[in-house]
């Protein structure tokens, strides 16, 4: 197939729009700076924490460009990726925070255009018939079963709180202009944010009820294949006119970067501030720093942009990504949100016996078969199924471990039955042991906002 040369062409107005919206909010960050007295650093991470409720609620909010367009592979991937390290490098979070205005509003637009004629398509079924019954595919909703049930809630738990723990989250927080503003952000988000979902479950129902031997895409469907991943470029490519799959093609360009640069902006800011700064460079001008932030964006880019080639290990990426930040930040940030106990020890245990247990509890994508079988465990056609909630277990072990070993670490060194030079993170002086009873004052909550950029691991309440 030719190369789709009008699909081309809106994608670079979309690309030198995005860009540079992204240029002028540079020039807006520099303005911004000048006027105020914010290190430079505070303007590229925390854009001088005067980030707006309109702006900040759409902050919160690869390949298959290449499906669409009949464009190489590589040349879809490192444009995109190009595109978000320049305006990412340049404005830092300001650039990012109003790209992402443009580019959401593009996606829910774009997707709304785009539904109607996929579900409307002549080889198409009507979704509310194939919702529960058998016709040219399995029910597109799937069947519940009863000894799916804890897997479901921890699937939920873990959707719904692993991904509090995400840097980029409390980046956009800490950057909004008053603490009501980043409350209302949240508020706002979490409303908007399942409608963006809804266009997306219809997109998928049709694919699931589209006789695909009488399109363009032809027998097996993209499930058989084992193309299910590229449901949407395949629907829009094969179930819309070609007018519309080029409006879809704006959408997903707006979804990869919109994505790509908060990654880009979150992976340097925590090399910068919680390692170069902290650990390796202690006496870094600022000027430095912000130049640390500027490479660590382009490097993370290069290296993220060519993991994408290996096709089946990224979504494995992206699971393991968010198991960790479920199971090993997420209690962390309990912790030391809740509890004046936690400590540099219990943090590392708390690690050790999340990742342990989690490890333990066995992984499909890593072929690792379970070492403990929970309640329900079942041998199946292909080995060892768990189908107790591991992971939500293996995040409250850690939640224990950091509190049992905080207040352990914590006793020893203040009543002296460990002597002080063994005290490597400092607990002795940080307080004294005190019951495990939850943090609850006005000033604990100032307190921990101040100190969100440090590393938990240095002790620090």
């Amino acid at each position: 197939m030719s190369v789709n040369i009008p699909g081309v062409i809106v994608l670079l107005i979309f690309y030198l729009m995005v860009l540079g919206t992204g240029i002028w909010a540079s020039f807006k960050s520099k303005r911004k700076h000048k006027k105020s007295s914010a290190t430079a650093m505070e303007m590229t991470l925390l854009g001088n924490r005067h980030i707006n409720l309109v702006v900040g609620i759409f902050t919160m909010t690869g390949g298959t460009l290449s499906v669409v367009l009949d464009l190489s592979f590589s040349v879809c991937i490192w444009t995109s990726a190009a595109v978000a390290i320049i305006y990412t490098v340049m404005g830092g979070l300001y650039s990012v925070a109003y790209t992402d205005i443009i580019q959401l509003i593009l996606i829910f637009i774009a997707l709304w255009i785009c539904v109607p004629f996929v579900l409307m398509n002549p080889h198409t079924l009507d979704i509310r018939e194939t919702l529960m019954n058998n016709t040219l595919h399995a029910p597109w909703i799937g069947k519940p079963e009863l000894k799916m049930t804890w897997l479901m809630i921890d699937d939920f738990l873990f959707l719904a709180l692993g991904s509090t723990a995400y840097q980029s989250l409390h980046q956009r927080t800490l950057s909004a202009s008053s603490t009501a503003i980043a409350k209302k952000t949240c508020i706002v988000a979490s409303i908007i944010y399942p409608i963006f979902g809804i266009p997306i479950i219809l997109l998928g129902a049709a694919v699931s009820s589209t006789d695909w031997n009488q399109t363009t895409y032809g027998s097996p469907s993209p499930y058989e294949r084992g193309e299910s991943a590229m449901a949407m470029p395949i629907a829009l490519q094969h179930l819309t006119p070609a007018y519309i799959s080029i409006i879809g093609v704006g959408c997903v360009a707006a979804a990869v970067m919109s994505s790509a640069d908060s990654v880009l902006l979150s992976a340097s800011s925590v090399f910068t501030s919680n390692i170069y700064k902290d650990i390796l460079r202690p006496q870094a001008s600022d000027r430095e720093n912000q130049w640390v932030v500027r490479a660590s964006v382009v490097i993370v880019g290069v290296v993220g942009t060519s993991l994408s080639y290996l096709k089946h290990s990224v979504v494995l990426f992206w699971f393991l990504g968010a198991e960790l930040n479920y199971v090993i930040i997420f209690p962390q940030l309990i912790c030391v949100l809740f509890f004046n106990i936690s400590n540099g020890y219990g943090v590392v245990m708390g690690l050790f016996v999340g990742l342990l247990l989690r490890l333990l509890s066995g992984d499909t994508y890593l072929g690792l078969e379970p070492v403990i079988h929970f309640p329900g465990c079942t041998l199946e056609d292909d080995g060892y199924v768990q189908y107790a909630p591991f992971k939500t277990i293996s995040m409250l072990s850690a939640i224990a471990a950091i509190l049992l070993f905080s207040y352990l670490s914590s006793v020893l060194f203040n009543k002296g039955l460990l002597p002080e030079k063994w005290d490597m993170f400092k607990v002795k002086v940080q307080h004294s042991a005190v019951p495990l009873t939850p943090v609850g004052s006005h000033g604990d909550s100032e307190k921990f906002q101040s100190d969100m950029s440090q590393p938990i691991i240095s002790g620090r309440e």
